[in-house]
């Protein structure tokens, strides 16, 4: 794998790799761009099948906090860190706080969150060895756990482009097949059974399986099977690439909108979207929520009611690129990055006028 031709492709500014024997920490934190402020990004762990996979993963989704950053507002760049192991096996005391200190030797270019395979209890340990850190469980003034307006914020986002689509927002008698039932999809499936959808759901865990089904009394079908749902709405909320070359030509709905990170395995997915007439919700405009929380414990002292008022940009920024996609015909994945690059280039030269000396 040439590293540097791979950061060089979307202008990766940094990638630290942190091992440490005695933890068995492997680590990698990817920094995209920190144009608009310190890379602000989550710490995933999953067992990668290679170095190589966990290398792949790290760079696609710091870059895509970048955009997330940016097309939600916020003086923030964009980073990622991933640790290579079995989050059910292999966290330690010993593996957070070393991991801690490697985030606290960046200095504040990097700072860091939960993620899948995290939990704010894991932060509460890195915490311990870094200020960089941020959502925590522990510590008075944190926002804790993002994924539940995480959830929110991909809800009213998929009304918004449900309010597109068939020109109202409500989603009572929609068909939803929801991909995923983790830390958001869970969430995000009682807002979605509360407001009178039709759920069909399937992940990979069946105890999340079974918990959803008992709690709210949806149908269920094989993880693979999920892509052969007749529905109205598909929504992933699990792990990334998951609209490819064998999904795509499965699916079977008007519009898909959810929270997973990097639902497109390739840009020509979005355009294959485009040409069939599916609307696509732009995964890092519409799961912003979480970032949007987070980001919100650096006004000072969190304020849910704040952040959630913040999540309001949400189904707009949605309205706002679904409005040029349509005016231009140009897939909405595009349209996203075009504002989120704007807005990076415009704040990029006005942080070049020159201050004076102090």
């Amino acid at each position: 794998m040439e590293i540097f031709s791979c950061l060089g492709k979307h202008n990766y500014e940094q990638l630290v790799f942190c091992q440490d024997k005695e933890s068995g920490l492997k680590a990698i934190i990817a920094i995209h761009d920190t144009t608009l402020g310190p890379a602000l990004g989550g710490t995933r762990m999953w067992p990668y099948a290679s170095e190589e996979e966990a290398i792949v993963d790290v760079l696609r989704l710091a870059r895509g906090m970048t955009y997330k950053s940016a097309a939600a507002g916020l003086d923030m760049g964009g980073g990622k860190a991933v640790i290579i192991g079995d989050p059910h096996k292999d966290k330690s005391e010993a593996l957070f706080r070393a991991f801690g200190r490697f985030v606290e030797g960046l200095n504040g270019r990097y700072i860091t969150a939960e993620d899948v395979g995290t939990t704010v209890e894991d932060m509460d340990i890195v915490l311990r060895e870094t200020r960089h850190v941020c959502g925590l469980g522990a510590k008075a003034g944190s926002s804790g756990d993002p994924s539940p307006v995480t959830a929110i914020g991909v809800w009213k986002g998929i009304k918004a482009c449900a309010g597109a689509v068939w020109g109202e927002e409500s989603l009572a008698g929609k068909t939803i097949a929801l991909q995923g039932l983790g830390k958001v999809g869970y969430h995000l499936a009682r807002h979605l059974h509360d407001e009178g959808a039709r759920l069909i759901v399937a992940d990979i865990i069946t105890d999340r399986v079974d918990r959803v089904k008992r709690e709210l009394n949806v149908q269920a079908v094989a993880p693979e099977a999920i892509y052969d749902v007749p529905c109205d709405i598909f929504v992933p909320a699990a792990l990334g690439a998951i609209l490819n070359d064998d999904t795509m030509g499965r699916l079977g709905c008007r519009l898909v909108a959810g929270p997973a990170n990097n639902q497109l395995a390739e840009d020509r997915h979005g355009d294959l979207l485009h040409q069939k007439g599916i609307l696509y919700a732009p995964d890092y405009v519409i799961n912003a929520g979480g970032v949007i929380n987070v980001a919100d414990e650096f006004n000072g002292a969190y304020d849910r009611e704040r952040a959630l008022r913040a999540v309001e940009i949400i189904p707009r920024n949605l309205a706002e690129v679904i409005r040029v996609s349509r005016r231009d015909n140009i897939p909405t994945y595009k349209v996203a990055d075009l504002l989120a690059e704007k807005r990076i280039a415009t704040l990029g030269r006005i942080k070049n006028i020159l201050l004076p000396c102090r």
